[in-house]
């Protein structure tokens, strides 16, 4: 193996996820990629029997470097190995694979804590953790609806998050999420609106999208029909979108909308748009995981570090069956490895101000 010197490349953390999914497997296939070290400085976290296990499903045997503490990652001359944090949150015998349990609920709660105290410490410039289960995470201790709100939590977080979904150069953001749909409305406004925009937007610019164009999209059926459909478009969603185009951007007229969802990702698909900005879940993820399930990637926006995820799943029904498909994991490395970058780049930039 050649030697890769560490060219202030982002020190991206992977973790294994639900130990009774497919992520340790998943975690060995994109390892197992020579171009992953080339891309950054990697440290793996989690428990060695997962790690090893992992590689056995997968059929590949990945050489690590083992470190102690994540205070020891950004300081590797040579980075040609992923670093290797080897942790014990929870025995083999605990884990029952396919099955939603507390044990590995609160390993998965253990490794993400590590992870962020990783962050707080400054340690660490992205992380891209393998898929989870969350109502293994709920009956193992966690409080918060969802992992976002945990992390959002836990580094102090009082601005405006939301959960973003990717497909190759489309993104998708949300003004609801895990809300029932009769809610939806009460959570419309234009300023959850235009926070929801400007963070897809600076993310987007993050991951490497020069000149991004972000198209936000209509409530009510055919967008309202001029008021006879519902008043949302007229009362908040345009008002909104004017807000945005009255600013100045680092790029030219970013935003327009707002288009009726029944028609908007045509125009994302016809390459007008690299983001829509929906007003609930269904009206983004049934077009998303149409377009490629097995591809999508789950970015948590307005943290202070990005952090990504596969979108599809620990995939119980084929866990431990050497099926997994690495693709989505793949992209969401890939991403996190260039907005870590931005990030490393920008506090460099401060810094030296």
């Amino acid at each position: 193996m050649s030697k890769i010197t560490n060219s202030r490349l982002p020190v991206v953390v992977l973790t294994l996820g639900d130990p009774a999914g497919i992520g340790a497997e998943l975690i060995a296939r994109i390892l197992a990629n020579p171009e992953a070290t080339s891309l950054a400085n990697i440290v793996l976290i989690g428990d060695q029997w997962l790690w090893e296990e992992g590689q056995r499903i997968a059929g590949v045997q990945v050489q690590t470097q083992k470190i102690s503490d994540f205070s020891e990652v950004r300081a590797r001359t040579d980075i040609s190995l992923p670093a290797y944090l080897s942790v014990n949150t929870v025995e083999q015998k605990d884990v029952h694979l396919g099955k939603a349990e507390a044990a590995g609920g609160r390993s998965v709660l253990k490794i993400l804590d590590s992870c962020m105290d990783a962050v707080l410490a400054g340690d660490v410039d992205a992380i891209c953790f393998a898929p989870l289960n969350k109502q293994a995470m709920k009956i193992g201790g966690m409080r918060h609806e969802d992992e976002l709100h945990h992390f959002a939590e836990y580094l102090g977080v009082n601005g405006y998050f939301c959960e973003f979904n990717t497909l190759g150069s489309l993104w998708t953001s949300r003004i609801s999420s895990h809300v029932p749909l009769k809610d939806v409305a009460s959570y419309l406004s234009v300023e959850r609106i235009t926070q929801a925009s400007e963070l897809i937007y600076q993310s987007l610019l993050d991951s490497g999208i020069t000149e991004p164009k972000v198209a936000i999209a209509a409530f009510n059926p055919h967008g309202g029909d001029g008021g006879v459909c519902g008043r949302e478009e007229i009362d908040i969603i345009n008002p909104a979108v004017q807000k945005l185009k009255a600013r100045n951007w680092p790029t030219k007229d970013p935003f327009d909308g707002p288009f009726p969802a029944d028609t908007i990702f045509l125009k994302a698909q016809a390459g007008e748009f690299q983001a829509i900005v929906t007003m609930y879940h269904d009206q983004g993820q049934i077009a998303i995981k149409l377009l490629g399930f097995s591809r999508g990637v789950t970015v948590q926006g307005g943290l202070p570090i990005p952090i990504t995820t596969p979108a599809h799943g620990t995939a119980y029904d084929i866990s431990g069956k050497g099926l997994a498909n690495p693709d989505a994991t793949w992209h969401a490395f890939q991403i996190a490895s260039r907005m870590g970058a931005a990030r490393l780049n920008r506090n460099q930039t401060e810094h030296q101000h």
